[in-house]
């Protein structure tokens, strides 16, 4: 998994997990703060550019302000964002998402095809 493929695998999660988000805030009136949250995220998703800037602000304000809905954003996530988005992950978490990251690095330095979900699922004993 290149580089490339990695970033479009982690906004191909964000997309998911805003529309996750859209489908279980739909009905809440439109000048609800949680609305305007998930707009922000719908924004992050479609523009790629300032993700790393923007992402953990967003994140922080949903872990701090809406913890129920904090489990619905993906892990990988955390771990894309970096930064202070880390401090909402253990530190074995942090690890295993370390691991995977040299693994990858690894296999894409070799030229060897690298599959995100097998390797965590082999990391996390899923297999």
């Amino acid at each position: 998994m290149t580089d490339e493929q990695y970033l479009q695998h982690c906004q191909a999660l964000l997309a998911d997990f805003v529309n996750a988000l859209q489908a279980r805030t739909s009905t809440l009136p439109e000048d609800d703060p949680l609305r305007a949250l998930v707009q922000a995220f719908d924004q992050l998703a479609k523009d790629s550019q300032d993700q790393y800037i923007d992402g953990p602000p967003l994140v922080q304000r949903l872990f701090t302000t809406y913890p129920e809905i904090a489990p619905l954003l993906p892990r990988q996530l955390l771990w894309f964002f970096g930064g202070d988005c880390l401090h909402f992950m253990p530190d074995e978490e942090i690890n295993r998402f370390q691991a995977l990251e040299e693994a990858r690095l690894t296999a894409a330095a070799q030229g060897d095809v690298f599959d995100i979900a097998e390797a965590r699922a082999k990391l996390l004993n899923l297999q």
